[in-house]
């Protein structure tokens, strides 16, 4: 008997109410045949019999919801014994619509075509099935092969790097054995629940009855598809037999943990590397963290920075060079750089912008900022102004929370948010993406500083936990770094807020005395959502943040 799963039936689309069925426990079906008709939030979907059997039983009855990648029905295929043990999933490709529905309702054409799961490549060989890598994502662009068909791999071993909308993530294996398939070659698409490669287990055993990727379908949803480092932090030329116990790393360059410990890091705020781990190969186990915990080692370490991937680059190729003057150069618009694509169309024609510019007069804060810097690199932080920029706004904006806030989807409710997570824009190698520092109110500068270096880090090798980019509350874009002025930036929705920030330039003001002196002069641009902050308020609370950082001294009276 074999499970019909209902397939992607278009992009974001979870789940639908059964309309009609077109047939019942126990008739005979023909290859193509109409079985039921769906409905989803964008149009009526008729789906179709994968190929000819009788019906055994319908998992949904009519007017309740199907989710997508759950079964529907079940059947017995031609030729398959009724009384046959032996069950099977089959995914279909996506269904047709209905002819009377519009063309703009059709289910895309990328889901009508290749969903249905590749056979494994022998009769001992497991699908390793692509696992849920963060909210909303159903679709990832392969980027790297680590690995190729016939080769042997270990527990935990890289196998893939894969692109999502959002960051660079790093696929491993579930367990030891041999590659027997790679379904989805370098540069394609893979479908989240679809089978991405197929292996032979060491122990030969497929018949434990847990989809291959089961495990590791919970790391990718639980842990974000955090990426790990790429690299050892063994030294240059350090010998290949140093203890791997010893070095804290797996054989493959990353450190052994399961999704529930890489789930416990995260809830107490600490990485992989921080924690000693007592398994085999250095692998961090449970007791590692609640013996970590209990000494109350919490204090953030900065980890090795990853080694910078070449598939990043790599993921960067266009599809067709230039092989003559004049020919176009086509290169496939994905990943991060086609949701930064989707966002700000969507932010710069749903929210009504408005500007506002000022000066500011930098010139104590970067004396101030000498002054502290010795002690922030004793303590292995790079102190730049950003820091005192994100705890000035922390402290403006509780005087003017309507500047940490978001309207609901309905736009009749102002949400204010009880935490300040400062977005910084950073141009890395996968587009342009804007992680945020969590709760800035809370954090020192020294803090500050510590997540700035991880977040720039993370982001300009394309590897940032979806976590980091999310929930996000205001943001700042540092044009300045690149030698800019002046910019009008589009606010990232659906925050109500953005400030461009310009280069620092040594410009003559007037003193209290009508005398010239050199002043540090740096223009700054906000951009704010006009439904929710009028000129009045943005220009009160820039005042506010202006004078923390005139007089960054008296940042002192405030800090808890």
């Amino acid at each position: 008997m074999t499970d019909f799963k209902l397939p992607d039936i278009g992009e974001g689309i979870v789940e639908c109410e059964v309309v009609e069925w077109r047939i019942q426990e126990g008739d005979v079906i023909e290859e193509d045949q109409p079985v039921v008709e769906v409905m989803t939030d964008k149009a009526l979907v008729e789906i179709t019999a994968p190929e000819a059997g009788r019906v055994s039983r319908l998992f949904v009855p009519k007017g309740e919801i199907a989710k997508v990648h759950a079964p529907l029905f079940a059947y017995e295929a031609e030729g398959e014994s009724a009384g046959s043990p032996e069950t099977s999933s089959v995914d279909t490709s996506a269904p047709e619509q209905k002819t009377d529905q519009p063309e703009s309702q059709a289910a895309p054409a990328d889901r009508q075509e290749g969903a249905r799961p590749a056979a494994p490549a022998s009769a001992a060989a497991k699908d390793f099935i692509l696992p849920d890598l963060g909210e909303g994502i159903v679709e990832c662009e392969v980027v790297e092969w680590r690995i190729a068909e016939g080769e042997t791999i270990e527990e935990d071993q890289p196998v893939v790097d894969v692109m999502t909308d959002k960051a660079m993530m790093e696929i491993t294996a579930p367990e030891a054995g041999r590659v027997a398939k790679l379904h989805v070659p370098k540069g394609e698409i893979a479908r989240v629940h679809s089978p991405l490669f197929a292996y032979e287990p060491a122990d030969g055993d497929t018949t434990d009855g847990e989809p291959a990727g089961g495990a590791h379908a919970s790391s990718a949803a639980t842990s974000g598809a955090t990426p790990q480092a790429a690299a050892t932090n063994a030294p240059a030329g350090a010998s290949g037999e140093m203890s791997r116990e010893t070095s804290g790393q797996g054989p493959h360059g990353r450190i052994p943990a399961s999704p529930a410990v890489r789930r416990l890091l995260r809830e107490h705020g600490l990485r992989l590397e921080q924690v000693p781990g007592s398994g085999k190969q250095g692998r961090v186990l449970k007791e590692d963290v609640q013996a970590f915990l209990s000494r109350g080692e919490t204090e953030s370490v900065d980890a090795s920075p990853a080694a910078a991937s070449p598939a990043a680059d790599k993921s960067q190729a266009p599809a067709r060079s230039a092989s003559s003057e004049g020919e176009v150069r086509v290169e496939p618009m994905r990943g991060i750089r086609a949701a930064m694509a989707r966002k700000m169309v969507a932010s710069a024609s749903t929210i009504p912008h408005f500007q506002y510019g000022e000066e500011l007069d930098v010139t104590e804060l970067l004396a101030l900022r000498e002054r502290l810097k010795p002690e922030a690199q004793a303590r292995e932080a790079r102190l730049t102004l950003m820091p005192f920029f994100m705890k000035a706004m922390a402290l403006a904006i509780r005087d003017f929370p309507i500047l940490n806030s978001r309207l609901n989807e309905a736009g009749d409710e102002i949400h204010y948010l009880p935490s300040c997570n400062i977005g910084m824009a950073v141009d890395g190698k996968a587009g342009l993406m804007v992680p945020n520092v969590k709760g800035v109110e809370r954090l020192s500068l020294l803090q500050i500083a510590g997540e700035i270096q991880r977040l720039t880090e993370g982001a300009r090798e394309g590897r940032v936990a979806s976590a980091d980019l999310q929930e996000g509350t205001i943001s700042i874009s540092n044009i300045g770094a690149l030698g800019g002025t002046y910019a009008a930036p589009i606010i990232n929705a659906p925050e109500v807020a953005i400030v461009a920030i310009g280069k620092t330039q040594w410009l003559p003001r007037f003193d209290a005395d009508d005398n010239v002196v050199k002043r540090a002069i740096m223009t700054i641009t906000w951009a704010g959502d006009h439904r929710l902050i009028d000129g009045g308020t943005i220009a009160r609370f820039c005042n506010a943040w202006k004078g923390y950082l005139e007089a960054p001294e008296t940042m002192l009276l405030h800090l808890g």
